[in-house]
């Protein structure tokens, strides 16, 4: 390649990759050490970080794409990507090219294993199904049709779950999964739980949670503490706070809400927040029931402790 496109696409893993809190990606080196039980050498080590910066990769261009789409201003405290002067729509290219580098790192180093395909198919699938979430989530709502009666719980968990918690809480551990070579005994043994299946079921419900502690942070939090300037109000997101203030607020509260959530103007974002404000907190706290033994609680409970009660 030309240095000059060698160059842009150092400059874009460099901006849009490692600027989070890459829980994503240390969540399966973390899962990968409980499941083996002990201290991982160099090389176990070396392929579960591998994994984890192919998630870290995912979760770059998924935040490229959708800045563009959000018309954002910030992510993780600096211009969204689209914003830099000499980027604008090469954005779009650019996300492709994040996500096109994970496929570049597990042929690289994970061909000669026994589950590389189970790898490539998991990636491939997990990102079919977060896409299908931001689709449901854009049609839902969209910017230039504001109308709340389209809100639901149940909208919003459809959209929470495909389009966060498979990719952000299933996906590390069943990469760290596959690489300990825990089988699914669902093809195996019908009478067996299948860990997989008992993975997801957890894991699910902790992203639902992440993702309604995100939505109350996009309205409450300052840039300095969330590292973006949140966008939902004005982007008319069907969001875990509208939808709380939709379900108790009263007429008068509900009529501020129809004539000013969804619109690009911050006096009527701040009138929107003077509402939410006046809501009654809603205290979420999720419970699991007791799994079979199949898979180490610690995997599970790593991930809860990450996300309890987090301020950004």
């Amino acid at each position: 390649m030309p240095i000059e496109a060698r160059e842009w696409y150092k400059r874009n893993l460099d901006y849009n990759v490692p600027g989070g809190k890459l829980n994503r990606g240390m969540s399966v080196v973390d899962s990968v050490e409980i499941l083996r039980g002990r201290i991982l050498n160099d090389d176990e080590y070396f392929k579960a970080a591998i994994l984890g910066w192919c998630i870290e990769l995912l979760q770059a261009s998924f935040l490229v794409a959708d800045d563009i789409m959000d018309q954002s201003i910030t992510r993780r405290g600096q211009p969204c990507w689209y914003k830099n002067g000499d980027v604008g729509n090469i954005a779009i290219n650019d996300a492709m090219m994040l996500e096109a580098a994970i496929y570049h790192l597990l042929k690289s180093h994970f061909r000669k294993e026994s589950y590389y395909v189970d790898l490539l198919e998991l990636f491939h699938e997990i990102t079919h199904l977060t896409e299908m979430g931001q689709l449901v989530d854009l049609i839902t709502a969209p910017e230039h049709e504001v109308d709340l009666n389209k809100f639901s719980l149940e909208k919003h968990q459809f959209i929470v779950i495909y389009k966060t918690a498979y990719y952000s809480f299933y996906l590390p551990v069943a990469l760290a999964m596959y690489m300990t070579r825990i089988p699914s005994t669902y093809t195996l043994n019908y009478s067996t739980p299948d860990p997989y299946k008992i993975a997801l079921d957890i894991l699910l419900p902790l992203g639902e949670y992440f993702q309604i502690q995100d939505d109350f942070l996009d309205y409450s939090g300052t840039p300095e503490q969330i590292g973006k300037i949140g966008t939902d109000i004005i982007d008319n997101k069907c969001s875990w706070c509208i939808i709380t203030a939709l379900t108790i607020a009263s007429p008068a509260q509900r009529k501020v809400l129809d004539e000013n959530y969804g619109q690009k103007d911050t006096t009527k974002e701040a009138k929107v927040k003077v509402v939410f404000k006046e809501i009654p907190d809603v205290k979420v706290t999720p419970t699991y029931d007791d799994e079979p033994a199949v898979l180490q609680r610690q995997v599970f409970k790593t991930f809860l402790d990450k996300i309890y009660k987090r301020t950004k």
